[in-house]
């Protein structure tokens, strides 16, 4: 076969391979957006770039595949070509930091400022989120949970509502759809992990500190939770749900739950 039809169609095959790396469809929460969004830039400069080193490839291989040269030439010092490929990689790499850093540096991604609660133990954390980063003044609106991990479930505060105590073990998580949740974090005895992998959410829990995730739900439904961090004989156990509803129907739920206390 010609090598440059060759060429041709490998071109041609990983094209038609790139087009069908569509956009992803509407995403289920800020932080979903944001991780999401990165990946796709990263993707259009990714594919470009395995397109022409696959084809380089292909192109010597099937170019240079027969010689009766017993041995080869040895290559020469190209400066112009040297210069080239490193001011290449170094456009390509600063790209890659730059968006990488645009999306790490906001708060639903790269996490608010972790805070340490110095008069919390290893056995209970105050229910005030005293030592948590909350919502800024200009975020009136912003909701506040507390997040409990221990050996193998979670608890759920809602303390602006005075509703506390709610478990995975009878209720899912429950955030209003477009406002600005924080969730603040933290252990009562060991280290575990709250993940929805679905609405890009994931933290430590630790015990006798917060660490807070700010995010914004976009669509209604209920994710999976699980504890990604492995903490014993329970750890595949410490599943839990996280539903997201109009803000009507939360208020309803915390009304409701308010009630039964």
């Amino acid at each position: 076969m010609d090598p440059k039809r060759a060429a041709t169609r490998t071109l041609v095959g990983l094209a038609f391979l790139a087009l069908l790396a569509e956009p992803a469809a509407a995403q289920n929460s800020l932080n979903e957006e944001l991780i999401t969004g990165l990946n796709e830039k990263l993707l259009y400069v990714a594919i470009p770039i395995t397109i022409l080193v696959e084809a380089i490839l292909i192109y010597t291989v099937v170019r240079f595949r027969e010689s009766n040269v017993e041995e080869a030439s040895p290559t020469r010092e190209n400066r112009r070509l040297e210069i080239t490929w490193t001011v290449a990689t170094a456009v390509i790499l600063l790209f890659v930091g730059v968006a990488s850093y645009q999306v790490l540096g906001v708060e639903a991604i790269g996490g608010v400022t972790a805070a340490s609660n110095p008069n919390a133990d290893q056995a209970a954390v105050t229910e005030d989120f005293e030592g948590a980063v909350g919502p800024e003044p200009s975020e009136e609106n912003a909701v506040e949970i507390e997040v409990v991990a221990q050996k193998y479930y979670w608890t759920y505060n809602y303390n602006e509502a005075n509703v506390t105590g709610l478990s995975t073990n009878d209720e899912p998580l429950y955030i209003p759809k477009n406002r600005t949740v924080y969730l603040h974090i933290t252990s009562t005895d060991w280290l575990h992990a709250f993940h929805v992998p679905d609405l890009g959410l994931k933290q430590d829990a630790f015990p006798g500190q917060y660490n807070t995730i700010k995010t914004v739900a976009y669509e209604e439904g209920t994710y999976q939770l699980y504890c990604a961090e492995y903490c014993g004989v329970g750890h595949s156990n410490m599943l839990g749900k996280v539903t997201v509803v109009p803000n009507e129907e939360y208020q309803e739920y915390l009304e409701e739950k308010r009630s039964q206390e």
